[in-house]
């Protein structure tokens, strides 16, 4: 057949080879290059689909054969099955897509025949049977982290979330944006369905830059910042540095990488903010005190998931254990940049209570000269159901669904005394 369509798919093929058996990041994979833009948009795309579904698919796979085949040719069952179900593509375009890109390989060629009945099956006989099934669970360590702390309904509603995915989100520069078939949300956002975000009217002249919903709302927790010294920790890739400046503050956005820094400089650059860029270790960075300081802290991202659904084959609960430990340092670190009376916002963009909650209780034990100033989530939008017992804010992915969904977060606002 045509080498037409081939290419996105092997590329796609590669993709899931370097997540399920690699434990590597679709955004850390290196392009394609050889692939043009919109073929290369595509790989992401159906190696995504089959991440966002995995459970599913190889539930429905299962019957079709007596034992399980070797890893690549099971991928190329996942992803024809996810054409065909998903995507709805055309069967006969899909299957021999399929049985082609099987007989390039010595490991899979064997399996082409299989590949084609399978397939054909699938398209005729499984259709009814794949809305039966549930969405794909979360990694047991991490499910009972999350069922432990708020039960199975929430368990679920928040699998349910990550397969649907994810709508994209704008914070607008000046405040309000006019985009056709964007909606503001009520905590200020600009939502889309879909769309190139680098075409919309007003990119180019840095209108907007895109941030989930709940991404935006630290910078805000800081209150009036204009013209306050104000630190952005782990600043790139500058979304809330863009903010901050934008809201007149006088900032110092700090990252330890200068790969990462350059976008938050190239950000800049297209929206006409301006801050001060330093490349340093949070851990180790020394200045005068701050005004207001804003730590957004590596953590496992696992309340983007279902931005990226690869999150849970490649994060581990030991991984977790170091970032909560890099964590406390960090609170321990900037807590001392603080001016008395300045207020530090910190926040995980996490599901895991040890990377929210529990970490700002351990870390008001540690500081008694700091306290938590309780946090109104209505007050900035939000739902009363957002707020936490300790006074700070949890959002979880199954939260909002009636409006596209929202990324998991966790943020605690500390004064130091």
């Amino acid at each position: 057949m045509s080498s037409e369509g081939l290419e996105p798919r092997r590329a796609a093929l590669a993709a899931l080879k370097a997540v399920l058996q690699e434990q590597r990041m679709l955004a850390h994979l290196p392009e394609p290059e050889y692939l043009p833009p919109e073929d290369r948009a595509r790989a992401t795309r159906l190696a995504a689909t089959v991440l966002r579904h995995l459970g599913r698919i190889d539930q429905l796979l299962a019957p079709y054969f007596e034992r399980r085949p070797n890893p690549p040719t099971l991928n190329i069952l996942r992803l024809g099955a996810a054409e065909l179900l998903i995507d709805g593509a055309e069967a006969h375009g899909v299957v021999n897509a399929a049985v082609t890109i099987a007989k390039y390989s010595h490991a899979t060629s064997r399996g082409a025949g299989m590949i084609n009945a399978v397939l054909r099956k699938i398209d005729t006989e499984a259709r009814d049977r794949w809305e039966e099934l549930p969405p794909q669970r979360i990694p047991v360590w991490m499910r009972k982290t999350i069922g432990g702390k708020w039960g199975e309904d929430i368990t679920r509603a928040i699998e349910a979330a990550h397969e649907k995915g994810a709508p994209i989100d704008l914070t607008a520069r000046d405040g309000d944006l006019t985009i056709e078939g964007a909606n503001r949300l009520p905590t200020g956002s600009y939502r889309l369905a879909q769309g190139q975000v680098s075409t919309l009217a007003g990119f180019s002249e840095g209108q907007f830059w895109v941030q989930d919903a709940a991404a935006a709302l630290p910078a805000r927790l800081l209150g009036e910042v204009a013209g306050k010294r104000v630190l952005d920790l782990c600043a790139a890739p500058g979304g809330k540095t863009m903010q901050l400046a934008a809201m007149g503050a006088d900032v110092t956005a700090l990252d330890i990488s200068n790969k990462r820094m350059h976008r938050v400089r190239d950000n800049l650059s297209r929206t006409g903010l301006k801050a001060n860029l330093v490349i340093d270790d949070a851990l180790s960075f020394e200045a005068e005190g701050f005004d207001a300081i804003l730590l957004d802290a590596p953590c496992s991202a696992t309340g983007t998931i279902r931005r990226h659904p690869d999150l849970p084959f490649v994060k581990s609960a030991r991984e977790v254990e170091d970032l909560t430990r890099l964590q406390m340092q960090m609170i321990d670190h900037a807590s001392s940049l603080l001016t008395v009376g300045g207020v530090m916002v910190y926040c995980t963009c996490s599901i895991l209570p040890n990377e929210g909650e529990n970490q700002i209780k351990a870390a008001l034990k540690r500081h008694p000269d700091l306290e938590i100033l309780p946090i109104d989530p209505e007050e900035f939008g939000g739902d009363a159901e957002w707020a936490s017992p300790e006074g700070g804010l949890r959002i979880l992915p199954s939260f909002w669904a009636d409006k596209g969904g929202i990324d998991g977060f966790y943020m605690a606002r500390l004064q130091r005394r």
